[in-house]
């Protein structure tokens, strides 16, 4: 599944850093997801959706009737990332139709495969939300990667479906104390995989990227993304608060 992004001329820039919800209509065949460790066990959490579920959830996404314009699976990952790190839990009829459409349309209710989409959609999100809440390692979705793929490409689909959600949802970069140091390092560690050019009016964030090693393997760069969610997790969902608010 490659990241396809829009002309230059639809494609408004991030801003405090913000990006365009990210779309694919074409996609190809799902390539294999690049796996930079051993996938972790974690019987509290579950298995998590294996590769035939991830097989079937793309073909799904893909399958998803026009207009509307769903993620690929690693801005799908990303995209659950972002709004599970909001400092205020986001309710899932809020999120959940931005899996399916960028703009955050409905699917139809009468199209036939919405209920099990959906399933998985929200499978992945728990899985997600108590590997955050447990600060454990997680595999993110990176897909199509090839020796060719550079590390940034690789995974810059998914950190613009991050984007897409901290657009959306704005609390974690445009509520109070977005530009407390903890928070800007943390995502650094993200945004770093984006061209400078796509920031804008994040001077304190370019800053603090110019001090990162680009880099320079895939294992590198995944653990980047990681890194950067678990930081962002001791800032907007400290441990001990964020369960309380769960409805």
């Amino acid at each position: 599944m490659g990241w396809r992004r829009r002309d230059e001329g639809d494609n408004p820039r991030v801003t405090s850093p913000r990006h365009p919800k990210a779309s694919t209509r074409e996609r190809p065949s799902p390539g294999p997801r690049h796996n930079p460790r051993a996938r972790a066990t974690h019987p509290e959490v579950g298995p998590g959706l294996q590769e035939a579920e991830l097989q079937e959830l793309d073909e799904l996404l893909g399958q998803v009737p026009a207009p509307l314009q769903p993620l690929d699976l690693s801005a799908l990952d990303g995209f659950l990332a972002g709004v599970l790190l909001q400092p205020k839990r986001i309710i899932t009829a809020r999120w959940l139709p931005f899996a399916s459409d960028d703009e955050g349309r409905s699917l139809p209710i009468t199209w036939p495969w919405r209920a099990r989409l959906q399933s998985l959609v929200q499978e992945r999100h728990a899985e997600l939300d108590a590997l955050i809440e447990g600060r454990q390692w997680f595999d993110p979705w990176i897909t199509d990667v090839d020796e060719a793929t550079l590390p940034a490409q690789a995974v810059q689909p998914w950190v613009l479906g991050f984007a897409a959600a901290c657009s959306e949802f704005t609390a974690l970069t445009e509520g109070p104390g977005h530009d407390q140091p903890e928070l800007i390092e943390a995502l650094a560690q993200i945004y770093q995989h984006l061209d400078p050019a796509d920031l804008e009016d994040a001077e304190a964030l370019l800053e603090e990227i110019d001090t990162l090693e680009p880099a320079a393997t895939m294992e590198e760069a995944v653990e980047s993304l990681v890194r950067g969610c678990l930081l962002l997790a001791d800032v907007s969902r400290p441990r001990g608060v964020r369960k309380s608010r769960r409805r």
